[in-house]
């Protein structure tokens, strides 16, 4: 072997020996004889390093997985010989292998075993038993051979082809029928040896029980010898927690309904004898989460058998099963309300499938009606944060516990299906005892009290939040408890969890304001002080923008009479943040946008005349506008680069905030009758000499770019002078994202104004095409991802134009280009049809031909276009679906092909007859197609 080429293999080696060990390992891969000295070296341990003997198994496994049947039988002898004597020497070395060493050999023995144990090596597990025995260290190796095996045949994760699936099922049944009970022997037999002295053996053997438990003959684990030692192994405090997830599999194992529920009964008779029910004595909390979704297998196990019995009309089989869940509903609740959440989240299964049981009961019993009310406290409890979670730095441990609520939340949601009633005064009655005495409650408990109000909202729905009106009941229950929600002063809790709680509660439930609209400047002021936008916390801050906002908007005509109080006290929010330094502003610019189309909400929507709301917004967008010349002028000065990304980013938001504010408009129309059309006007004449600004290119388009597409909506043709001198500076040395972008806009005013901007297309279409052709003509390095993403997404950017301008009955567009360089656009289309693997490109490309077929096809179409017809669309609707790429597993090309028939359709309808007589005598007999295929 090369030795310097082995060095590179060392973790620590350097950069160049490591890319000389790459290349050495792709040259051993595809070397005829280089596995033989892998083979020697690891048979005669000619090597000490372990990266060396790692490096060898790889070889070795490379050959096995796609090589071995160019081997000779006397080759394929020596690979199994070398595993072999391998095995032996793991028993005579001083020192065991390194576990990754040990897992990479177990993988080859699984290869090995998969390519030979049907047809050359039906005698794979007892060649290796008779070297191994029971040594410790062959006994380790076996059991990781086993794991690696089950995981070939049965391992979820991994897809297999439908021929691999067949000779995994193969493989599977004949171990079935010539092996696995001499397997099944030999774990006993390693059990019974190691249980004492051996834990780590023990706890493997465990795991192998476990793994194969799934698909071999149940009894051949669950009878009496195995079943009392596992029993055994869970009064073990080493091998407890492995004798758990065994049992687990047991348990899980698919089996007739009656035969489930006795071996779940008689597996819990004896657990609960030894003891192992009093889960409150014991204090491991790593066995009582093994121990939790073991619980949670049986549960579940007895559901899954009462619903089949339940189908299959055993009424008697059934009332027996759910005799045996109630019995395991006390020890299910003792477990859901444990402190450790990893203990009660493992148990949550089982408590929602509980209680989709009872949901389907026609009554309930008190037991049962004791059993809801015990889980919905239970819930209550869980919900509430501890005292170490870290609101203001959210790690590992505070994400657990959001996703271990989301849990909770789907057993409170099922809750409210089996008894809403109880659901609904349960919370009531927590809310209103936790708001009475919030000031001296701590805050987790008074979080959790609002937060159930909030849950209400989805446990109990309605259609379009009118939990205010219908069920009577229900409408006074959350009416009083949003009342006393607002009117409590809650709001000023210091704690940011609680505050934010009030917010999401009180824009949940906005419906409330207009039964007591009373209470709105009550909540108006809590969001504008110190409890919502000017909160010490930035993270506060930031939620209370976005709810403001929406508080805002949803209550729309109530705002009314504060409309002025509020656009004066968020004035100072408003301000554009300048890029000096040191200058901390309390929103963020993406906070700001909120405020901004609040601002533009409050008074499009208010009862101002039309004059008033025009004064206002010119007030709103005025110092937007002076503040983006004085920093557009800065920019075009600055000299450091970060000064300019500074600026850059400060004129965008400056835009981004003005294209916000006209959210509140839906069109044209809206925007003429607040008089504010002006106000618009003048903002697109600020921000448009951005555009030829030669620095920062990339942010000061994107913004620019997002105003028009804004404009156009709102100030429809009255945008339209500005169009062409905007696209001239667009379309000025711009890269393929650039352009990407640009495209949609072409498409918007495209498909919006069609005739009207035809004189400005015409005039723009050749340039457009030639920035297009410029970009994705732009040599890349073959191996960089990205840029090939980017061009396949402008190459879609540029068909979707076409498609924009043949839809909109513009062809005269593409037609007065001169018959050259229409010439070379159709060929671009008929190339994304038939060359270029992407279905939606085709799919569009498809579209564009059978328009342009419909448009130009008759008899009266453009000189030489039928010609083209039959010399390259014809063609491509055949040679696109004959492509090796085109995959019609893939849903997009499906829809391509169904376009590409669309086109040959038109074509049909569009020459007739001719076009049957152009394919049976000219077109199809080109293609060495039969005759008779061809009638």
């Amino acid at each position: 072997m090369d030795e310097q080429a082995l060095l590179g293999l060392n973790p620590n080696a350097d950069a160049d020996f490591r890319q000389r060990a790459l290349a050495y390992f792709e040259q051993l891969k595809v070397s005829q004889d280089a596995w033989q000295v892998c083979a020697e070296a690891l048979a005669q341990s000619i090597y000490s390093d372990d990266h060396i003997k790692f490096f060898c198994f790889q070889v070795l496994e490379h050959q096995i997985k796609f090589k071995y049947s160019e081997l000779t039988e006397v080759q394929q002898q020596l690979i199994r010989e070398t595993l072999i004597t391998w095995l032996q020497a793991q028993m005579l070395n001083p020192q065991p292998e390194k576990t990754f060493i040990r897992n990479k050999a177990a993988q080859v023995f699984a290869l090995l075993f998969v390519t030979e144990y049907l047809t050359k090596w039906p005698k794979f597990f007892f060649d290796i038993l008779s070297v191994v025995d029971l040594n410790p260290r062959g006994v380790d190796m076996y059991l990781r051979i086993l794991m690696a095996v089950d995981a070939e045949l049965v391992d979820r994760d991994v897809v297999h082809t439908s021929e691999e699936a067949r000779r995994n099922t193969l493989l599977k049944d004949t171990m079935r029928e010539q092996c696995i009970p001499s397997l099944v022997e030999s774990w006993y037999q390693i059990l019974q040896n190691y249980q004492y002295n051996n834990s780590e053996l023990t706890c493997q053997c465990l795991e192998v029980v476990g793994a194969y438990v799934s698909w071999i003959d149940l009894s051949l684990i669950a009878n009496e010898r195995f079943i009392n030692m596992l029993l055994g192994h869970m009064s073990v405090e080493v091998l407890r927690e492995e004798a758990c997830d065994c049992l687990f599999e047991i348990v899980n194992k698919g089996m007739d309904p009656i035969d489930k529920t006795k071996l779940v009964e008689s597996l819990c008779q004896v657990l609960q004898s030894a003891g192992l029910f009093s889960i409150d004595q014991e204090d491991d909390v790593d066995f009582l989460a093994r121990f939790s979704k073991l619980i949670n297998g049986m549960g579940q196990a007895l559901i899954a058998s009462w619903t089949k019995l339940v189908k299959n009309g055993d009424i008697k089989s059934a009332q027996d099963t759910l005799q045996a869940i109630e019995a395991k509903v006390a020890l299910m609740l003792q477990l859901l309300v444990h402190d450790d959440d990893d203990i009660s989240s493992n148990i949550i299964g089982f408590c929602y499938d509980y209680l989709h049981i009872l949901k389907q009961l026609s009554a309930l019993s008190d037991q049962q009606k004791a059993n809801v009310e015990a889980i919905m406290l239970a819930v209550m409890k869980k919900l509430t944060y501890d005292e170490e979670y870290n609101f203001e730095n959210e790690g590992e441990d505070e994400a657990m516990f959001v996703e271990y609520r989301k849990q909770l939340k789907l057993l409170l949601d099922r809750l409210a299906q089996v008894s809403p009633e109880l659901l609904l005064a349960s919370v009531r009655r927590v809310f209103n005892t936790t708001l009475q005495n919030w000031q001296t409650t701590r805050f987790m408990e008074v979080e959790v009290a609002i937060r159930l109000l909030y849950m209400l909202a989805e446990a109990l729905p309605v259609s379009h939040g009118a939990h205010f009106s219908g069920d009577v009941t229900k409408a006074t229950a959350l009416q009083d408890m949003m009342r006393t929600l607002v009117t409590s002063g809650v709001s000023a809790y210091q704690h940011t969890s609680v505050t934010l709680e009030f917010f999401e509660t009180v824009v949940r439930y906005e419906k409330f304001f207009a039964v007591e609209p009373q209470h709105i400047p009550t909540v108006l002021m809590a969001f504008l002080d110190h409890r919502g936008l000017r909160h010490t916390s930035p993270k506060v801050r930031s939620r209370t923008a976005y709810l403001f906002s929406r508080f805002v908007k949803s209550l729309n005509k109530q705002m009314n009479p504060f409309i002025e109080d509020v656009l004066n006290r968020i004035q100072d929010l408003l301000e554009l943040s300048p890029p000096e330094n040191g200058y901390q502003a309390l929103l963020s610019s993406d906070d700001q946008l909120f405020i901004y189309e609040t601002a533009g909400v409050l008074i499009v929507n208010s009862e101002y005349s039309a004059e008033r709301k025009q004064g206002l917004m010119r007030n709103l967008l005025t110092p937007l506008m002076e503040k983006f010349k004085v920093l557009l002028e800065k920019l075009m000065m600055a000299q450091d680069e970060d000064r300019q990304m500074a600026l850059a980013d400060c004129l965008n938001h400056a835009v981004g905030f003005a294209s916000r504010t006209s959210k509140a408009f839906s069109n044209k129309q809206t925007v003429k009758q607040c008089g504010c059309s002006e106000v618009y006007l003048d903002c697109l004449q600020t921000f448009l000499p951005a555009l030829s600004c030669p620095l920062q290119k990339e942010v000061l388009r994107s913004g620019v770019r997002t105003f028009l597409h804004r404009m156009i909506i709102c100030l429809e043709e009255e945008v339209l002078p500005f169009i062409p001198s905007a696209s001239e500076h667009m379309l000025k040395d711009c890269e393929a994202k650039d352009l990407q972008e640009f495209i949609p806009l072409i498409n918007q005013i495209t498909a919006k104004f069609k005739t009207q901007v035809s004189p400005f297309l015409q005039q723009m279409f050749m340039p457009l095409l030639h920035a297009i052709f410029e970009v994705l003509l732009l040599p890349a390095e073959e191996n960089d991802q990205s840029a090939a993403l980017e061009k396949q997404m402008l190459r879609r950017s540029y068909f979707a134009f076409l498609q924009t301008v043949t839809g909109s009955g513009m062809s005269e567009v593409i037609a007065n280009q001169g018959a050259q360089n229409v010439e070379r656009v159709l060929f671009t289309v008929i190339q994304g049809a038939v060359d270029y693997p992407d279905p939606i490109a085709q799919k569009t490309c498809f579209i564009i031909l059978s328009k342009l077929v419909e448009l130009w096809g008759g008899k009266d179409g453009p000189v030489g276009f039928a010609d083209f017809v039959y010399k390259h669309i014809v063609p491509a609707c055949f040679l696109a679906p004959l492509k090796q790429t085109f995959d019609l597993a893939d849903a997009q090309t499906v829809l391509a092909l169904s376009e590409c028939a669309v086109t040959l359709k038109t074509i049909h309808l569009k020459r007739g007859p001719e076009c049957i007589q152009y394919l049976q005598q000219e077109y199809l007999p080109s293609l060495q197609v039969a005759p008779e295929i061809i009638q």
